[in-house]
């Protein structure tokens, strides 16, 4: 169960990114053009801290390899890996073309505020699962962490704005407003950009969904 207590400055605007995910692979794998860009890290922590580049979210660092594989034109780039509970971890790197750059990511330990008496426990089942989450506006981890048997972030009471965001897919907010050791679950799946919304699902814990009301579009501009 994921506990969120610290914040994170906001999402940088995008100056420019190719990964590997937005190119199809005859594409990307006869062209000598770009560089490559490969991640390592040591701890479970550092795999599933979610990477930035160049101020786009482009995924979680242990997937971003093979079909995933980050390849970025020549010239300076900003990598910056986030995770809850962690100082930002940042790094400027100068791709060549054709060539392979790694970056070593070592995630520290971040100031936190003490933990709230009670909580509540926001499940999270969104398709992609590789999809960053931000909760009150700020990155909290990636949706394969919030879904899942004993899973799920747990939140002061409160009210709260979700959002789920990936490339190439329409970013979907919502608002919740749980009650003490309530459970609120969250499902949908995220649309593609121009193809038509799908109304997603907002349950508490006694299965009641939530108005449509409280359910932002799905298609409202990502924040920067």
């Amino acid at each position: 169960m994921k506990t969120i207590l610290r914040r994170v400055d906001p999402l940088l605007w995008i100056l420019l990114v190719v990964s590997a995910f937005l190119l199809p692979a005859p594409m990307y794998a006869e062209n000598d053009v770009l560089g490559e860009i490969q991640f390592e890290g040591k701890s479970h922590v550092e795999k599933t801290s979610g990477v930035w580049v160049d101020g786009e979210y482009v995924g979680y660092l242990k997937e971003l390899k093979g079909a995933k594989k980050v390849l970025l034109l020549p010239g300076e780039h900003v990598i910056t890996v986030r995770q809850d509970g962690y100082q930002d971890f940042t790094e400027r790197i100068l791709v060549q073309p054709g060539q392979k750059e790694v970056v070593r990511v070592v995630m520290e330990k971040a100031p936190t505020g003490p933990l709230p008496d009670v909580t509540a426990t926001v499940k999270i089942t969104v398709n992609p699962a590789r999809a960053a989450v931000f909760l009150d506006g700020l990155f909290v981890g990636h949706v394969g962490e919030f879904a899942g048997l004993g899973r799920g972030m747990l939140v002061a009471p409160g009210t709260h704005k979700i959002k789920v965001a990936l490339p190439g897919y329409q970013t979907f907010e919502t608002d919740i407003n749980p009650l003490a050791t309530q459970k609120v679950e969250i499902k949908t799946d995220l649309v593609k950009n121009s193809a038509p919304l799908v109304e997603p699902l907002v349950k508490t814990e006694a299965n009641a969904a939530t108005p449509p009301s409280v359910v932002r579009d799905a298609a409202a501009p990502p924040q920067r």
